[in-house]
């Protein structure tokens, strides 16, 4: 019987067990055909590509029920072609990366003789992926970059969050990839602990620093490497030298992207307080700009659902409670207390107190608190004095405070004069650090990632360790008198 058709039958074996199934399959697969060729991972690439290029409109829909409404231009650019992108610069360079790295021989007389060092960058086999809600697409076929070529096979499990996503997702892989190269598992937070307790080579996580502790603990029982993609509360820093109407316009639209549903989405603004008043009316009139309207304004996107929106509005009845000024940045003045769906606008919580829950947990919405400072130390201070963050963003034009801010500051990553945008850098690693993160893909890191970076060495024809067998003698001596010093 051949997979496809056992695949009807599967609804009535237990996930856990069919998921096992499926990663034997793949696993017997992997050391059945060996490491794919250049040409095999190319293909892989390439049939990912295709997908992302023939369901893009299917994609953008499927995202947009899922939300309520998500923009489809958004999604198109960030799901889509924000996708074929890292696949195409796998395919470009794969061959490069795949190739044998020299090392040097220790102590170097061995060379002499001819002994080498060399790593040699292997599949790791089978990589387990679960992609979170807000980027379904993006944060699947992202990783597949790495993961195809590097040589794996992989088995992924998307958000319930996003069912239409989420199965229009199996379907794609489905139809183009044997389950013994890809297999989606879909299905609630049961399916979603038996995926994370399977032995795979490799995991990664992309999701909230909460669910991130069960991920890790149900791996460890298998000793699984995993590599952890969170968030937490990415600050901007605005320099007293920074431009103003510029910051407001690339921070605003960092926050609005996709609702400020982002893991890397600006979490708070450190700005001087002379300067707050000049930003909080920069960033009304950004907001002006982009979305004149929101209520039924296509390009705005909604809060994926009802438990969100409670959340991020309770956020800002707190904040309120406790002193807060809350700056609602709502241009035609609509009235968002009926709707069809749960979109709230863009709102400023200015002079927020660390008692607030907005300033403890990360937002993942469209709200912005805004903090003051008085000097640059005093943000550098508070930054220090948090969890490291997924992503920083300075915003001036002082090259000596740029530095002391990024030097003295710890985060994933960095983005100066701008938010979110070393993400789209291929060529940078992707990653956090601490309760934001650990490992990191992206370019040459992803390839890096997901292989097994085996290490080689060969020694010379010639006998050239005999004075390293007992009995001992003088030649031993001289060398460990030449060895053993300063």
């Amino acid at each position: 019987m051949s997979v496809a058709e056992a695949r009807p039958m599967d609804a009535a074996i237990p996930p856990q067990v069919r998921m096992q199934a499926i990663l034997d399959r793949q696993k017997r697969a992997h050391i059945k055909d060996g490491p794919p060729s250049a040409e095999k991972r190319i293909e892989w690439l390439d049939r990912a590509i295709d997908l992302l290029v023939g369901h893009k409109d299917a994609i953008a829909e499927a995202m947009r029920e899922d939300f309520g409404h998500r923009s489809v231009h958004a999604s198109l650019f960030t799901d889509v072609s924000g996708s074929i992108g890292p696949l195409k610069h796998a395919k470009a360079h794969l061959k490069t990366w795949m190739k044998r790295e020299k090392r040097k021989v220790s102590p170097a007389l061995l060379g002499l003789f001819g002994a080498k060092a060399y790593i040699d960058y292997q599949p790791k086999g089978v990589v387990g992926v679960i992609s979170p809600w807000n980027f379904p697409f993006n944060l699947t076929f992202t990783p597949l970059a790495g993961i195809f070529a590097a040589g794996n096979r992989v088995m992924i499990k998307p958000s319930e969050f996003t069912p239409k996503s989420s199965e229009l997702m199996e379907r794609m892989f489905r139809n183009a990839f044997d389950e013994t190269e890809v297999a989606v598992c879909t299905g609630g937070p049961d399916v979603g602990a038996a995926f994370s307790k399977l032995a795979f080579d490799h995991l990664l996580f992309t999701g909230a620093t909460s669910i991130a502790y069960h991920v890790m603990r149900a791996a460890a029982e298998n000793l699984v490497p995993t590599t952890l993609e969170l968030g937490g509360k990415s600050p901007v820093i605005i320099s007293e030298s920074a431009d103003m109407a510029l910051t407001a316009k690339r921070v605003m639209q960092g926050k609005t992207l996709n609702a400020g549903q982002i893991c890397l989405a600006p979490d708070y603004v450190l700005v001087p307080k002379d300067k707050a008043k000049e930003f909080v009316g920069a960033a009304t009139e950004a907001v002006s700009a982009m979305y004149p309207t929101l209520k039924d304004n296509p390009d705005y996107t909604s809060v994926i659902n009802q438990r969100h929106f409670d959340r991020l509005n309770g956020y800002l009845a707190d904040a309120k409670a406790k002193g807060a000024e809350i700056v609602e940045i709502n241009p035609a003045k609509e009235n968002f207390t009926q709707q069809p769906f749960h979109k709230i606008p863009p709102t400023l919580v200015l002079n927020p107190t660390d008692d607030m829950q907005i300033m403890k947990d990360e937002i993942f919405g469209p709200l912005l608190p805004v903090k003051t400072y008085s000097h640059v130390e005093e943000a550098i201070e508070y930054v220090n004095d948090h969890p490291r963050p997924l992503g920083l963003y300075y915003f001036g034009q002082n090259a000596g405070e740029q530095d002391r801010v990024l030097t003295r500051t710890t985060s994933g990553g960095v983005s100066v004069n701008d938010v979110v945008m070393h993400v789209a850098m291929e060529d940078l690693p992707f990653g956090g650090i601490g309760p934001s993160g650990m490992g990191a893909y992206h370019g040459i890191d992803g390839f890096k990632t997901f292989s097994h970076a085996k290490a080689v060495f060969q020694q010379a024809k010639m006998d050239v360790t005999a004075m390293m067998r007992p009995p001992y003698g003088e030649k031993i001596t001289k060398m460990l008198e030449g060895s053993i010093k300063r």
